[in-house]
């Protein structure tokens, strides 16, 4: 896990979407989405649903957002 993936997370749970937050990043959403979809790799869960149209965070992913809101202020 990289302080960039957790960035990444985190703007997309701040922007609802994907393409909100890949548009603040200044990266493509393909991009977005790998980082996304390498951090859950390595964390073995899931931490959106993309059945919708906005970024909803699964039960793992609302646990995961406060620390990794904590992670990324400490550092």
């Amino acid at each position: 896990m990289t302080f960039e993936q957790l960035q990444y997370f985190i703007s997309i749970v701040d922007h609802d979407t994907f393409f909100d937050a890949a548009e603040d990043l200044h990266i493509s959403q393909s991009s977005l989405s790998k980082q996304i979809m390498r951090l859950e790799r390595e964390l073995g869960l899931k931490l959106f649903d993309r059945s919708r149209r906005k970024a909803a965070l699964t039960d793992a992913g609302a646990a995961f957002y406060p620390e990794a809101v904590s992670l990324h202020q400490h550092y």
